[in-house]
C-alpha cells in the first residue's frame, strides 16, 4: 500500500510539472535567477493589457510553447505597465518585447513581431548553447 501511495505522488508531481512547463509566469526574479544558473532556455514576455500586437503574439507564443522542441522553455510574463523597474532592468523600451535567455546569456529579442515562423525561429535560439 505503501509503494502504491508513494506511486501516486510522484505521478502527481510529474503531472503537475508537466503541465506547468512552457505555461507563462509572473516575472519572479529569484525564479529568474534561478532558471539562469541552470543553464534553462527562458523567455522574458514584456506586454500590456492594452496592446494589440501583444494580444496576437500571445496565442502565437501559447501554441509554440506547447511543442515538444519548446517543452522546457521557461516563461516569464513582465506587465509594461505595472512593472517599470523589471521592464528597464530588461532594457525594454515597448511593449510587445520577447527577449530570449539561455543561462546567463541573451540570445536574441524582438520588438512587434507576430510572425510565427518569426517567433520560433527566436525562441529556438534559447536552445543554442
Amino acid at each position: 500500500m505503501r509503494n502504491i501511495l508513494l506511486t501516486v505522488v510522484v505521478m502527481l508531481c510529474v503531472a503537475a510539472y508537466a503541465a506547468r512547463a512552457g505555461e507563462p509566469q509572473p516575472y519572479d526574479p529569484q525564479a529568474f535567477a534561478t532558471a539562469r544558473a541552470a543553464g534553462k532556455p527562458i523567455l522574458v514576455d514584456v506586454h500590456a493589457s492594452w496592446c494589440p500586437i501583444c494580444a496576437k503574439q500571445r496565442p502565437i507564443l501559447a501554441s509554440l510553447e506547447r511543442t515538444t522542441e519548446l517543452s522546457d522553455l521557461v516563461v516569464f510574463d513582465v506587465d509594461f505597465d505595472s512593472q517599470k523597474d523589471v521592464v528597464r532592468q530588461f532594457g525594454a523600451q515597448q511593449q510587445s518585447t520577447l527577449i530570449v535567455f539561455k543561462g546567463k546569456g541573451e540570445k536574441g529579442h524582438s520588438i512587434g513581431e507576430t510572425d510565427p515562423s518569426a517567433i520560433n525561429a527566436l525562441l529556438m535560439t534559447s536552445k543554442s548553447g
